[in-house]
């Protein structure tokens, strides 16, 4: 049988977080059940979960996983320079910062002061690392064929180091002043000293180091291509594998202040042996266009990270780990499409990950909080470096730009939410929000239109709402809607902003009966179960998967796909619904087919089935109406109905007739011949009994029972001498039987 579905008056469309906590409206009903799931009432949009903000348009906010948004930290552009894109990023101790990246190895500077200058252009296609020593002396690598050079604060420069490797990917100063380079094909780690001396310390059995980092105690830890390994190096050179990854490229590490290593990989491995190698740097004839995933030289596949579309290597998504200071490996973040390039820390001491191709940096809170923390216009954030302060500066590629982020936060910020179908033309009410304000502000604002997407043809904006009790909103009745929040801040906090509701009463609209079927004859539906409160049930969705806003939470079962055998019984049952979403009524009337007037079988029935009693009818056919209204969900001024009228059925409850029964035995032989008719269905069978015996099958003349009106010839062998009596039983269609007996001598 079919479903009737039904939903509360008000309820959350969806859980509050699929990272974090749910928020769950149970409903609860004293009464008759059926009349508190009164859908066509008040509905509730709601918007609370991380899945629901991120749909809308954030401007200078963050989003945290478990739906909360605040002020995001300020977010300034204070260089734009004239690469394509930005790889590598360093500071020195006077507060200059330097940057590379491609296409074309150009350094540039900006100083303290903002001054801003291409400081060298030096040979090779792009830089992918620079380190800065505590002398404040800048070397940077280039790429492909590429060899360290040493920059003086002149811009002159010299060739400091050449590893023989066809990559560099990685620099860093160990603890004794010596600059460690991280190389690919091979894939290993050279220890150089200050006067340029340099040997390989560690030698990977991995084609690519593709990033590098050293903690406190001296070691060096490292990220390989294709295996996906973390390792850690001693200063002595013994290497040891800390974990490998699910992924194939670890294109970034970074140690934080416990000891704890943090690590990035993206690219599915191929096999053991048999993934790709990376590839060399972009190439001037391929620029980058903005928006667009970084595409490099394609003669021969770059890293996967470094060039989605030639490596040959799926780079969907990334995956972060944390492995603690005791060698244990968690997965703290991962995402499905984003690709992290660089990973830092915050002042608190908090994971910042920087990622492509949506320019987004995120925030590790613990281990089940996180943050998308502000969003650049750039489509990649490639590399970090700290500042003074608590800032922190961030390199992106197309286009490369360098942005200070932070320490503070932004006054003001805005959400404009995703656009709201209320399923119908629909009048709103209340609009109200959970906030916490921490001495600043939340005001929202709502606009309607019948338009799926906000146009010059919306109303305005509706005069802001401040308190979190919410007012009516001041917007005119349509189909959809959308608000747009605005939070600022009235000191050093941020205000809070966790959900947002919106209440709405769609216009009613008709119920829908889409087919009335009749049941087989003689068979009767059993009766209601009565719905007592205790026997009321709430089916939920699944964790993480909010309910259809138009749909219902509760399911109430119409029951009765079985029947009963009942002879003389009839019955029907029918498909209807209501796109509301109201609980229904139903009323069933009969009426023979040339008949005027319709005549009540039952009324204010709320099972979509119905069986009765048909002996009480003359037979003949009938028709049945079906009305269908909704008003247990509407004031009775507002109630709508439709109705339907079945196809013909027959009843039939008169048995078929018996004639000319004759029989005769001979000859050992008994012979006997009788017809039968029905005046309204066809004979189904005809059964012989001699003597009291079982029942038994009797084929007409035609051999065929499709006929109102059948002839049988009976011939039974091997009958004993002396009386016998024989019994004839005919049936219809409708289970209608008669019975006649001829005795013979």
């Amino acid at each position: 049988m079919l479903k009737s579905y039904v939903s509360p008056a008000t309820r959350r469309t969806s859980p509050k977080s699929r990272c974090a906590r749910a928020i769950l409206t149970p409903v609860f009903c004293l009464l008759t059940p059926v009349s508190c799931l009164l859908s066509s009432q008040t509905r509730t949009w709601t918007e609370s979960d991380y899945l629901d903000f991120e749909k809308g348009n954030l401007k200078n906010l963050s989003l945290r996983s478990d739906g909360l948004v605040t002020l995001a930290p300020q977010f300034q552009e204070v260089y734009d320079t004239s690469s394509a894109y930005l790889w590598a990023l360093a500071r020195d101790s006077k507060g200059n910062l330097y940057a590379g990246g491609g296409p074309g190895a150009k350094l540039y500077r900006l100083s303290a002061s903002g001054e801003k200058k291409t400081l060298a252009e030096l040979d090779g296609l792009q830089i992918p690392a620079i380190a800065i020593d505590a002398r404040d002396r800048v070397y940077v690598a280039t790429a492909p064929d590429g060899k360290i050079y040493r920059v003086a604060p002149d811009g002159k420069r010299e060739v400091f180091y050449d590893p023989k490797a066809k990559y560099i990917w990685a620099l860093a100063f160990d603890k004794a002043g010596d600059l460690l380079v991280a190389t690919g094909d091979p894939g290993a780690v050279h220890r150089v000293t200050p006067d340029g001396h340099g040997s390989v310390l560690y030698q990977t059995d991995e084609t690519h180091v593709r990033s590098m980092a050293v903690d406190a105690a001296g070691n060096v830890i490292l990220g390989t291509d294709p295996g996906g390994l973390v390792v850690r190096v001693s200063p002595s050179g013994q290497g040891f594998v800390l974990y490998q990854m699910s992924k194939s490229e670890v294109t970034a590490v970074a140690v934080a202040t416990d000891g704890s290593i943090y690590a990035a990989a993206v690219g599915s491995k191929q096999g053991p042996s048999s993934a790709p190698p990376p590839a060399p740097p972009p190439s001037p004839a391929v620029p980058a266009a903005p928006g667009a995933p970084l595409q490099l030289h394609a003669a021969a596949p770059p890293p996967a990270s470094m060039a989605p579309s030639a490596s040959g290597v799926s780079v969907t998504g990334s995956d972060v780990y944390r492995i603690d200071p005791g060698g244990n490996p968690q997965k703290i973040w991962s995402h499905a499409q984003d690709i992290i390039y660089a990973i830092a820390f915050d002042a608190q001491g908090r994971a910042l990950l920087g990622s492509g191709n949506k320019g987004c940096i995120y925030r590790i809170e613990s281990d089940v909080l996180r943050t998308a923390l502000l969003t650049a216009p750039s489509t990649q954030i490639t590399a970090f470096q700290t500042g003074a302060d608590g800032a922190l500066y961030a390199a992106t590629g197309n286009v490369g730009k360098i942005y200070r982020v932070g320490p503070g936060l932004s006054h003001e910020g805005s959400i404009e939410s995703d656009v709201f179908d209320a399923g119908f033309f629909s009048q709103w009410g209340r609009l109200s929000f959970e906030a916490h304000l921490n001495g600043g502000s939340v005001a929202i604002a709502a606009r309607s239109g019948n338009l799926d997407r906000p146009q010059k043809n919306w109303s305005p904006w509706s005069a802001a709402i401040a308190e979190t009790k919410g007012d009516r909103i001041a917007a005119p009745a349509a189909r959809f809607i959308q608000w747009k929040a605005t939070l600022t801040a009235g000191g050093a906090q941020s205000p809070e902003l966790e959900s947002v509701d919106v209440a709405y009463l769609q216009r009613n609209v008709p119920p829908r009966i889409d087919a009335i079927e009749s049941t087989p004859p003689n068979y009767k539906f059993p009766a209601p179960a009565i719905l007592m409160a205790p026997s009321q049930t709430l089916t939920l969705p699944p964790i993480g998967k909010p309910a259809a806003s138009s749909g219902s939470s509760l399911s109430l079962d119409s029951g009765a796909s079985s029947m009963q055998y009942a002879k003389g019984f009839t019955g029907a049952r029918w498909a209807a619904s209501d796109d509301n979403g109201d609980s229904l009524i139903f009323t069933v009337e009969i009426r023979g087919v040339h008949e005027t007037n319709w005549k009540l079988l039952k009324d204010k029935l709320r099972e979509r089935y119905w069986s009765w009693d048909s002996t009480a009818f003359p037979d003949g056919e009938y028709r049945l109406r079906v009305t269908a209204s909704d008003l247990p969900g509407n004031p009775p001024a507002d109630a709508l109905s439709t109705s339907m009228v079945g196809d013909p059925f027959l009843i039939d409850n008169t048995p078929p007739r018996i004639a000319g029964l004759s029989a005769s035995a001979s000859g050992g032989k008994l012979h006997a011949t009788w017809s039968a008719a029905d005046a309204r269905s066809n004979i189904k069978k005809a059964e012989y009994s001699l003597d009291g015996g079982d029942w038994t099958l009797v084929a007409p003349v035609t051999g065929l029972s499709d006929s109102h009106e059948l002839a049988y010839d009976l011939t039974l062998d091997h009958i004993a001498p002396g009386e016998h009596t024989l019994a004839v039983r005919v049936e219809d269609d409708y289970d209608n039987q008669s019975v006649e007996k001829a005795v013979v001598r």
